[in-house]
């Protein structure tokens, strides 16, 4: 169906290219209200007490029983690269309150002319299957550099975790087949289509028909040609025709311009052609109609004219929902073209992940825990430096993950006590020593990088080894079984200590 690119070969120079907008600026990419806490932390004399932030979500996507955590990558190269540079300042300097005053002080400008990330950052490895209410990204460090970087991380794990979420489901439902990523004309501007390709890869989509996501990322490109080409000429079979001694290497013919079969039948004819020169025709596309019926004859065209290795691609607003009907028709589809309601994620354009603080540490002192409360119970906070652990059954399934404070890790000598925080008559005992991993891994100490990621395709592989462990209730896209995530508890009994004494001091 089209052309495959190197792999890997321009892995770390996302930066350049998918950050075109703001690369010159990393500084300002942000939203106002972070650099006015900040300017008020140094106003307040607090710069130096350190924060604990994390960052989580509070709903699977898409109505499903999982995330994939992706977006990790880009993270990392934004925080490396965060400055403020003369213009940054320039504009900043220019801005006024509301009395006719300058917002910023010289002050603050002037501390954000030397400012660097210096802050430590742990996060789940992209690939990595996640639910809501546990940690993808713990940053500790000085206040003004954690309070800094909020908006940026949650732009890019946000989105990217929702997009490779959908292409997990998408490539589900495919059931084995490939999934092409056919989102870009589609997709919300030219940084939305670089991140979008890249999350789909993570996903598990095969190949994208993006060019610069294939040259920057290294995805594999695919793609046929559209119904202008055969609309130029005077007739199907004459567009075919010219199409292949043009690419004959890259031969897969829209065929639904006018009449779908008629035109099977004429890139058939074309196949054999091309086939008789040395060459095989990779395949017909069908982009309109009903498409499990369609499909279903043009196999038979096909395989009558000897070209059963050729493939029926399909493609027109898919997603997981539709390819599972159609296969469940027995459409006789070889490959997918999936783009709108892949890079838009059409049905929940927005994960909802939150940046919230946990701790704070004075100098010279130790982590305070903070909590915030509210009248919705899913929007109360985890209080602590928070870590996550995944507990195993023998042959690898998770089982459940347990939210505990890193500062009051479980007693290794004792049976593990995991509360559901919504209901806390609901428990889960893990015996001392039970097989688990921790999912978040230290990223970034100091505001140096200390780890490097996997190449794509090995972040892909990932996430397929992960889903691969899932239990298949909690795949399934119809009410979902739900994963246990609770809190150890040491760090439940502190949350329900700070939530009654904030309740009670605020009736007070």
């Amino acid at each position: 169906m089209g052309a495959s690119g190197a792999r890997g070969t321009f892995r770390r120079g996302g930066l350049h290219v998918s950050t075109e907008a703001w690369r010159g600026s990393p500084g300002l990419f942000t939203d106002l209200y972070q650099l006015t806490m900040a300017q008020g932390y140094l106003a307040a004399g607090v710069a130096e007490t350190e924060a604990c932030f994390h960052l989580s979500f509070r709903g699977n996507p898409f109505a499903g029983g999982y995330a994939v955590a992706a977006g990790l990558e880009q993270a990392l190269e934004y925080l490396e690269a965060l400055t403020f540079g003369g213009a940054d300042l320039e504009y900043l300097a220019s801005l006024r309150g509301n009395d006719g005053e300058r917002l910023f002080s010289e002050g603050f400008l002037g501390h954000l002319e030397g400012f660097r990330f210096v802050a430590d950052v742990d996060a789940v490895p992209e690939g990595t299957v996640v639910f809501p209410h546990e940690p993808l990204v713990r940053v500790s460090g000085p206040v003004v550099a954690c309070q800094l970087v909020e908006t940026a991380l949650l732009n890019t794990i946000n989105f990217q975790t929702l997009v490779a979420t959908k292409a997990a489901r998408v490539c589900q439902a495919a059931d084995g087949d490939p999934v092409v990523e056919f989102g870009l004309r589609r997709a919300q501007g030219p940084d939305g289509g670089l991140s979008a390709a890249r999350a789909a890869y993570v996903g598990g989509c095969a190949a994208t028909s993006n060019t610069l996501a294939g040259r920057v990322y290294g995805i594999p490109v695919a793609g046929t040609h559209a119904h202008s080409w055969v609309m130029l000429f005077d007739s199907e079979p004459e567009a075919f025709a010219a199409y292949a001694r043009a690419m004959p290497n890259n031969a897969t013919f829209l065929v639904d311009t006018y009449d779908t079969l008629a035109g099977v039948r004429a890139a058939a004819e074309e196949g054999v052609r091309l086939r008789e020169r040395g060459h095989a025709m990779i395949g017909v596309r069908i982009d309109s109609g009903d498409l499990a019926w369609l499909s279903q004859r043009a196999r038979e065209i096909l395989d009558a004219a000897g070209l059963s290795s050729a493939k029926v691609v399909a493609s027109n607003e898919l997603d997981e929902h539709l390819i599972e009907s159609l296969k469940d028709q027995g459409a006789a589809i070889d490959v997918w073209g999936v783009g709108t309601k892949l890079v838009t994620a059409a049905d929940q354009p927005a994960l909802g992940g939150v940046y919230k603080l946990s701790a704070v540490r004075r100098p010279g002192g130790e982590w305070e825990p903070r909590v915030k409360v509210s009248e919705q119970t899913a929007k109360v906070t985890t209080p602590g430096v928070l870590g996550v652990r995944r507990f195993l059954a023998e042959d690898g399934r998770p089982l459940a993950d347990m939210v505990y404070d890193t500062c009051h890790p479980p007693d290794g000598d004792r049976d593990v006590v995991m509360i559901d925080p919504a209901d806390p008559t609901r428990r889960k005992r893990f015996e001392a020593g039970a097989p688990h991993e921790e999912l978040l891994v230290p990223v970034v100490r100091g505001g140096t990088r200390v780890y490097e990621p996997p190449a794509l395709p090995g972040i892909a592989a990932r996430t397929r080894e992960q889903l691969g462990r899932l239990d298949p209730t909690q795949r399934r896209f119809l009410n979902p079984h739900t994963y246990p995530v609770g809190l150890e508890r040491g760090a439940h009994a502190v949350r329900t200590r700070l939530i009654v004494r904030t309740r009670e001091g605020m009736k007070g």
